[in-house]
């Protein structure tokens, strides 16, 4: 049964881009929301057995490691804002925590009234603050200092996984031309977006020459050039205590991704970032099937799942706000909040779907600093609630 799951998470997305190149109504939504759409779909009918869980994880953990280092082979680092990411770091940090604190207060005398949980209000909003700035690694951190019981750190993962994705698809769909709109857009500047990028623009249809031998030899060594980066990351992370080797492994194939990039043969490479890419497709179905939408106890925590609901949008409310007062542009401010609210894996689908490649660094560094400081933010956060 392994291995017809795998060939359709790995044939699917192809179908899909070939579906997009012929119906322009598929194109219009993208093949990234069309391939999270079905992931969920599949997910949760039953057409994936539980056994598959291993064969799930295993994708996700090993695929996005590779993808990211072929991505950022044809990025010019030295054209790289880092006034401008920095800013947005600082106020998506404080809107993740605004937003958190607020919603502690808010929904405490609701959620009190539900005694399996209700006492656990300050250990919930530290682990929000952990994981809207961080990731899944940091909510399972701060689950283990703070001692959270094993029924609400599954509650609190199941409502999140459902309105990340509600998020995400609002991001995909109306979001991104929304905060154009709202904010400086840098969307049609193409000029200052492929200094970044200078090798690969975005094509409408990629991978209709992908298999040329002119690409694919060069691509095989770029994919080869990822493995030996992975392979080292993953040496490297076994220095390091078990809870920080998640954050080592992506910290070091960043790094080494982008000194290759400094190697002109590498950055040279035409199609790399579309290999990546496919990879990141992949990565959308399987993620996307992994969300059990059937152990969401709606009677049990509704207001749980509002408060979650308000900690996410409320975060991002807060960051166009702030990033109207320090006039930040939209694409920036977008991937600086999927970074944080998604966690970095994310950031490449993100950027593909704004066809805004220069925006991938920023996004991955504004995630990897939250990765760093999620779970000091998240006991801190709970620490300091629990005298309220």
């Amino acid at each position: 049964m392994t291995l017809p799951i795998l060939l359709a998470y790995i044939l699917t997305p192809a179908a899909v881009l070939w579906l997009c190149s012929k119906i322009p109504f598929l194109n219009k939504i993208g093949p990234v929301l069309l391939l999270y759409l079905i992931g969920v779909i599949i997910g949760n009918s039953g057409l994936i057995p539980h056994s598959a869980y291993s064969l799930q994880d295993l994708i996700v953990t090993v695929i996005i490691p590779l993808a990211i280092p072929l991505m950022l082979f044809s990025c010019d680092f030295r054209h790289w804002d880092i006034k401008n990411a920095l800013l947005t770091l600082i106020t998506g940090v404080i809107a993740v925590v605004t937003a958190v604190v607020a919603g502690f207060f808010i929904f405490r005398p609701l959620i009190g009234r539900d005694p399996a949980i209700g006492d656990q209000m300050h250990n919930i909003a530290g682990m929000l603050s952990g994981v809207y700035t961080g990731g899944t690694p940091n909510l399972a951190a701060i689950k283990i200092m703070l001692g959270v019981p094993n029924e609400t750190y599954i509650l609190i993962h199941s409502y999140d996984m459902a309105i990340s994705l509600l998020y995400l698809t609002f991001l995909l769909s109306v979001g991104i031309p929304l905060f154009r709109k709202i904010l400086r857009s840098n969307s049609g500047k193409e000029t200052a977006k492929d200094s970044h990028m200078p090798v690969e623009s975005f094509d409408e249809n990629p991978y209709s020459d992908f298999f040329q031998k002119k690409y694919l030899i060069p691509v095989s060594g770029a994919i080869g050039i990822s493995l030996a980066i992975f392979a080292v990351s993953g040496g490297v992370s076994f220095l390091f205590p078990k809870d920080m080797q998640t954050v080592v492994v992506i910290l070091a194939i960043t790094t080494l991704g982008i000194a290759a990039s400094f190697i002109k043969p590498v950055r040279g490479i035409k199609k790399s970032f579309d290999a990546g890419m496919y990879l990141v497709y992949i990565f959308s179905m399987v993620v996307a099937s992994m969300a059990d939408l059937s152990r969401l106890n709606l009677s049990g925590g509704i207001y749980l799942l509002l408060y979650i609901t308000f900690a996410i949008f409320g975060s991002l409310a807060i960051q166009l706000l702030l990033a109207k007062i320090f006039k930040l542009d939209a694409d920036t401010v977008v991937i600086s909040s999927v970074a944080l609210v998604n966690s970095p894996p994310f950031v490449p689908m993100v950027a593909a779907a704004m066809k805004n490649k220069s925006v991938i660094i920023t996004g991955i560094t504004v995630g990897l600093v939250g990765y760093a400081v999620g779970n000091y933010l998240g006991y801190i956060i709970a620490r300091v609630l629990v005298n309220f």
